[in-house]
């Protein structure tokens, strides 16, 4: 009989205080929305044709930190994906093209807004070809920085900055989210005065126009999106730094500011121990063969640019983030802004699973941070449902950390084994190593790996809004075991049930055991042997799951003397608990029948002062009706019990 109940209340609003590490990442976070916002409220997307596919871009540009403006010569290879006499390129219309030629011979273009034509002899799918086009301009000011020219301590400094549409703000390109080219070269004349940092590998620094100019030529020999392209030319100090990943010794290569030089590269010590980290548990970093460096600029935080990230300080947790989108971002590039969480969500987990290694203490608060932000609001799923919509797409909240917390509960669902495995399958799946990526891509590198079916949980919490709310009732059975029910409530219709396994850590004053509960239903029950007497029980101790409010009430129990079974869960899981208590016999058998009276399993077991726990493996058994029975002495339970 239930004799008194206590309830307690396991949620972490007090633990409200937002810790150092969390308001960096937050920074982080508004920075780049912000930053994205001025951009995406201009005109999006882009206009060039899909009747080809970029093979490799030269891009030749001269330009002078102190005046706005570039002239170019851009050389595109491509290769033909339908019978077509033109293609269609995205170059904003304050550049001109003064001329486009084929193998030497001039030909016909026009600019529509925007755009630029490029009609030729008609040429059949699968023909490689390349056009080669001359022109010069201001870029237009968007307000977010794809062209910068400004000043750095009187310097003049020129930046680009182009995710995602702003290319075409300052070369002519195929500008969108499905096409990367093979590789590029880039090779920028600039006054003698400064350095040029760019994508890849440095091939040379020429001297040019009698030595007042210098030519700087930077090779890139990997897939990229036009839009992690990239230069920048100031006066420039560079520093030469390397780390040791497994057999290679890539070299790490910073451009900053004079006036800044020694705290700027202090902070890219913090880049060594993070590539060593992620290389480790993500898979090798993905330009193994050419170098990661940082390129200091003015815009407040930074831009993942391949190979090359932009960034405004060394700050430890931006350094982190602007890394992991070398893996999530770079590598594999979210192939639609539904899937942004595929780009940022990722680069949020890189940055705080960077944080966790290196300051453990500080990993409860942190998580306790993340959670109250995530659950602020009972709705908002992580799938960006309007992509017209700059705060959605660009979400604290949901796109980087819901996203980031959807990442952490599929670890610990899946396993460090199958979660990091996967993750590694997921970097180089052929479909889409050096390509573009969809979530269901993830899930199926992650179902492959692990076995599971991994459908629900996506559905509630990819597409899926809120979050649970646990109640869990805990009871002493017998010497050394508890007896658990678990229900919950959710914050939003969207999801009537999280299925998910939920951590309990049942302590006394001197022992803590925790286990692991798949709570597949409501008012599911569990019986656990644990080996002592607990005196309380914490919910996800460790802050794994997206939950709030979740509460604990401990039953009471005085022993009746009269004899009980008690079996779960069911329908059966493997194992199948059944529970003895209060017994005079010492012994009892245990039968299971199928629906049709044919014995399927017996066992005896002995009573210690009346009371045992059994735990039955019926993994094999088929699906179907079955009848459990027990008895001791003139004692008869019998219960019907599915698979």
């Amino acid at each position: 009989m239930r004799f008194f109940i206590f309830l307690l209340l396991a949620g972490f609003s007090a633990f409200a205080q937002q810790t150092d590490q969390y308001k960096q990442v937050c920074k982080i976070v508004d920075m780049e929305r912000d930053g994205h916002a001025r951009i995406m409220n201009a005109a999006s997307g882009t206009l060039a044709s899909n009747n080809f596919d970029v093979k490799y871009y030269r891009c030749e540009w001269e330009v002078d930190p102190a005046i706005r403006y570039i002239m170019g010569k851009v050389t595109i290879y491509f290769q033909a994906t339908a019978t077509t006499s033109s293609i269609v390129l995205d170059m904003m219309s304050p550049l001109i093209a003064d001329s486009v030629t084929q193998r030497g011979v001039l030909l016909t273009h026009v600019q529509p807004v925007n755009a630029l034509q490029i009609s030729f002899p008609a040429m059949s799918a699968g023909t490689l070809d390349s056009v080669t086009i001359y022109y010069q301009g201001v870029p237009p000011d968007t307000g977010f920085g794809s062209f910068e020219q400004t000043t750095h301590a009187g310097v003049p400094v020129i930046w680009t900055l182009s995710e995602p549409y702003g290319s075409r703000d300052w070369w002519p390109c195929k500008n969108g989210l499905d096409d990367k080219a093979d590789s590029i070269d880039i090779i920028v004349t600039a006054p003698a005065a400064y350095k040029t940092a760019s994508n890849g590998l440095l091939q040379s620094e020429t001297p040019a126009a009698g030595g007042t100019k210098t030519v700087t030529h930077w090779k890139h020999r990997y897939p990229i999106a036009s839009y992690l392209m990239c230069f920048a030319v100031t006066n420039f100090v560079v520093a030469n730094d390397a780390v040791q990943l497994g057999a290679i010794n890539l070299p790490m290569i910073t451009y900053c500011y004079p006036e800044s030089q020694a705290g700027f590269l202090a902070g890219t010590q913090n880049t060594l121990d993070a590539l060593q980290l992620y290389n480790s548990y993500f898979g090798e970093y993905p330009f193994i063969n050419e170098k990661y460096g940082h390129v200091q600029f003015g815009w407040g935080g930074g831009m993942e640019h391949q190979t090359s990230t932009f960034v405004v300080s060394t700050d430890e947790s931006l350094v982190a983030h602007e890394l992991g989108h070398q893996w999530f971002g770079d590598k594999v590039t979210c192939a639609s802004w539904e899937d942004i969480w595929l780009n940022e969500g990722f680069a949020t987990y890189l940055a705080r699973f960077y944080m966790e290694n290196k300051y453990p203490a500080d990993i409860i608060p942190n998580r306790i941070s993340v959670l109250n932000d995530i659950t602020s609001s009972t709705g908002g799923a992580v799938k960006v449902d309007d992509t017209t919509n700059v705060g959605r797409i660009f979400s604290g909240r949901l796109s980087y950390n819901k996203g980031s917390y959807l990442i952490n509960m599929l670890r610990f669902q899946l396993g460090d084994s199958a979660f990091f495995n996967g993750l590694k399958k997921y970097q180089t799946d052929p479909a889409i190593r050096y390509g573009f990526a969809r979530t269901e891509d993830l899930q199926r590198n992650l179902e492959q790996v692990s076995g599971q079916n991994l459908s629900r949980f996506f559905d509630q919490w990819f597409t899926g809004q809120g979050y649970p709310s646990y109640h869990v009732q805990w009871s002493q059975a017998g010497s050394s075991s508890v007896k658990i029910k678990m229900s919950q409530v959710t914050s939003h219709p969207s999801v009537a049930f999280f299925e998910m396994p939920v951590a309990l850590k049942f302590m006394n004053a001197t022992q803590s055991k925790t286990i692991v509960a798949n709570n597949t239903t409501n008012d599911q029950e569990f019986l656990e042997n644990i080996g002592f007497v607990p005196t309380t029980v914490i919910i996800d101790p460790e802050y794994q799951l997206i939950s709030k409010n979740n509460t604990l009430e401990k039953i009471i129990v005085h022993n009746s003397g009269i004899p009980g079974v008690e079996v779960y869960p069911n329908p059966i899981q493997n194992p199948l608990t059944v529970y003895l208590h209060d017994f005079p016999q010492s012994t009892a058998s245990i039968t299971l029948y199928s629906i049709a009276g044919q014995l399927i399993y017996k066992k005896n077991v002995n009573l210690v002062n009346g009371t045992e726990l059994i735990t039955l493996n019926f993994n094999q058994l088929l699906r179907g009706e079955y009848i459990l029975k027990v008895t001791a002495g003139k004692f008869r339970y019998s219960k019907q019990l599915l698979k």
